[in-house]
């Protein structure tokens, strides 16, 4: 049981020093690999550029189409009751919808295969089409845990 019952001040990001955007900032920190920061950026913008030419729109509004459609709405969460484990499906609030979205986009783009793009950059961007498209490997998350929810509905009154 807690103690107090202060509230938890959430640590806002800086914004992107290119767009200005806080949810890119995630991005890039979640991109990022052993606090290279600027490398990140570079293969982040490279993405959002590609991506912009071939959607013919503003490189902001493309990656929140992208992270849009990968956001899941249903997950299932692990209870124990009387001893056996439920899978219980509960909806998902904002914050981890967003952090979760861009888990996937980036665990997506980085099992994409070395062959047959040359940079980080060039598969992000690969994967964020996919993505506005409805296909790809961070929508098939989305999609399975979707189907999860789906299957066990029947366990539902035992939420909180």
């Amino acid at each position: 049981m807690a103690r107090n019952n202060k509230k938890i001040k959430i640590k806002l990001p800086e914004p992107d020093p290119v767009y200005g955007n806080r949810q890119l900032t995630k991005l890039i920190n979640q991109v990022m690999k052993e606090g290279k920061k600027t490398v990140a950026q570079a293969q982040v913008y490279r993405a959002l550029q590609i991506v912009s030419q071939s959607a013919k729109k503003p490189p902001i509004q493309v990656f929140e189409e992208t992270v849009a459609q990968i956001t899941p709405k249903m997950e299932v969460r692990s209870r124990r009751i009387g001893g056996a484990a439920y899978q219980i499906p509960t909806p998902v609030r904002g914050p981890r919808g967003f952090s979760l979205a861009l888990r996937w986009l980036v665990e997506a783009a980085r099992k994409r295969s070395s062959k047959e793009y040359k940079t980080f950059g060039d598969k992000l961007a690969a994967e964020m089409t996919a993505a506005i498209g409805g296909t790809g490997g961070a929508v098939e998350k989305k999609l399975t845990m979707h189907k999860q929810a789906e299957s066990n509905k029947a366990f539902a009154h035992f939420r909180w």
